[in-house]
């Protein structure tokens, strides 16, 4: 009997038990070596075979599902889907750049932003943008994969995008969103500086990529279209204010909520349909953030 096994059959006894049979190895005249006895080398495989790592794709998607709240996903694949065409170029590995154009004059040079509670900025200088994201929890596990912006060129709206397909590509994206900021480009919003402007700020920092958006003068329509129109309507949701002030009614637009399930859909290979879908809500907010500071513009006292 081994020392091993001496030790077993002394703790069993000591605790009244009866002694431990020989190992089933031992039994069948196969030669055992103990744990405590075996080489360095010998030890940790028999204590445990460490698992092969899962693939880049499992891993991406295993951590999204964690940042978005989902539950683990079964072992069952999803069947790649035949509509993986999505809108754009890509211009960086795993990121596109899609961009519109729409006929549109600024509502003036330099705009009268009193109501804003701002001072007159020319109209080139702004550059409205939103952000399409994997939670709306925020906090350093949340992540853009999508940056819509939305700028007066050329006599007409500019609506620029940056889809991200794969997560590789955030630096790519961030970078290039950078490249969009000039010095004295102000930014516009809605519900920006509590959220997307911040969650920029934290994934510049986490990209080890200076942060072009913080500090940066901002204008922020939440604020004086609460103080408008709070009260009048359910709420003050930008959807809510672009039906009522702008007239715009959304046709067959995906919420939002749906955005994160729509491109983690998409990660795994299913349909791009959906994820189409999040860019035309993307710009169609763009518009609308445009079009409401026109607004704002255009009814000073």
């Amino acid at each position: 009997m081994t020392a091993l096994a001496h030790k077993l059959a002394r703790l069993q006894q000591q605790a009244g038990g009866a002694p431990t049979a020989a190992p089933a190895g031992r039994r069948a005249g196969l030669s055992v070596i103990p744990v405590d006895a075996a080489p360095d080398a010998t030890r940790a495989t028999a204590v445990a075979a460490p698992a092969p790592p899962p693939d880049a794709h499992a891993q991406q998607i295993a951590q999204l599902r964690r940042l978005m709240g989902l539950r683990p996903g079964g072992t069952r694949p999803q069947a790649p889907s035949r509509d993986r065409t999505l809108d754009g170029e890509e211009i960086a590995p795993g990121l596109r750049c899609i961009e519109l154009r729409q006929p549109a004059q600024p509502p003036g040079g330099e705009l009268d932003l009193s109501e804003l509670r701002h001072e007159p900025v020319a109209a080139s200088r702004i550059l409205a943008f939103d952000t399409e994201t994997t939670g709306l929890a925020g906090g350093t596990g949340t992540r853009a994969f999508m940056i819509g912006a939305a700028d007066w060129f050329d006599g007409s709206l500019r609506i620029r995008q940056l889809l991200m397909t794969t997560l590789a590509a955030e630096s790519a994206m961030l970078a290039e969103f950078a490249r969009w900021l000039a010095d004295d480009t102000v930014l516009l919003s809605y519900n920006g500086k509590s959220y997307d402007r911040p969650l920029l700020s934290t994934r510049y920092t986490l990209a080890r990529l200076p942060d072009p958006v913080i500090g940066r003068a901002h204008i922020d329509l939440l604020h004086p279209a609460r103080r408008r129109w709070r009260g009048t309507w359910e709420n003050c949701r930008l959807a809510t204010i672009e039906r009522q002030v702008l007239g715009v009614v959304r046709e067959d637009d995906l919420p939002g909520s749906e955005a994160p399930a729509a491109w983690l859909s998409y990660l795994r290979g299913g349909s791009a349909e959906k994820l189409r879908r999040v860019g035309h809500h993307n710009a169609q907010d763009l518009r609308s953030l445009t079009g409401l500071l026109e607004h704002f513009v255009r009814t000073v006292p």
